[in-house]
């Protein structure tokens, strides 16, 4: 049994999954913490797959799940979530943005009683290292103005998807099996869940930094993010 499991989807990261690697690692060994790393492959046509599967030789505290076809961030971080057994689990995003240490602000929320801690970079006591282009916050504001007129999420969330959210591993597992969005909003369907079934959400602040390296297209992930939005308000949770 694992005190906490982090999951990390990732798509064609070769170049970086290591440092993410080794950076739980470190974190493991330097807290003393019983951990375990789940990192999905989704699908990478690079050597993303072979590369954590060599630091796993190593360390049997380190699942590798793989499947050959890309089906989406949301498809990955569920089948990570629900393979992840420790007693917290947090689902970190590939590329460092927020550095480990970060984790402990969530693990104190969740030991006060709340279900969910979320990382926002909206936060006050955030600290922003490396910011988005310029495009990618306003579209990001335009997307928060659309999910409230809308009522996705729950009052109180100012940042839905920061690539650093906590969950007690039953809540995780309960909520991770009722979705179904394989793409980007899975963060929304996620919220949407926890809220009808009164889970208590928190947010936290973070350090945190943009990656250039992304995998989201503007325009076709634009578009994609639209209709999940749709299925997400019509489907009966």
């Amino acid at each position: 049994m694992y005190d906490l499991s982090i999951v990390i989807p990732a798509y064609n990261e070769e170049k970086k999954i290591s440092n993410d690697i080794e950076a739980v690692i470190s974190f493991f060994k330097t807290n003393k913490i019983a951990g375990q790393l789940v990192i999905v492959d989704d699908g990478s046509k690079d050597k993303t797959k072979d590369v954590s599967e060599k630091y796993a030789q190593d360390h049997k505290f380190i699942k590798v799940i793989a499947y050959k076809t890309n089906k989406g961030k949301g498809y990955a971080l569920r089948k990570g979530m629900l393979e992840a057994n420790g007693e917290i689990i947090l689902f970190a995003d590939a590329g460092l943005c927020v550095p480990f240490d970060c984790t402990f602000r969530g693990i104190e929320l969740i030991k006060k009683g709340y279900d969910i801690a979320l990382g926002s970079r909206r936060n006050k006591a955030s600290k922003i290292q490396i910011k988005q282009p310029l495009y990618r916050q306003l579209g990001a504001k335009a997307f928060m103005f659309l999910i409230k007129l809308f009522g996705v999420i729950p009052q109180g969330v100012e940042d839905t998807q920061c690539g650093f959210k906590l969950f007690k591993k039953d809540v995780a597992h309960d909520i991770y099996k009722r979705c179904v969005i394989d793409k980007f909003m899975i963060d929304l369907e996620m919220l949407r869940i926890a809220t009808k079934s009164k889970y208590k959400i928190a947010s936290f602040p973070v350090e945190w930094s943009n990656d250039p390296d992304t995998r989201y297209d503007p325009f076709i992930g634009t578009v994609q993010n639209l209709l999940q939005i749709l299925k997400i308000l019509v489907r009966n949770y």
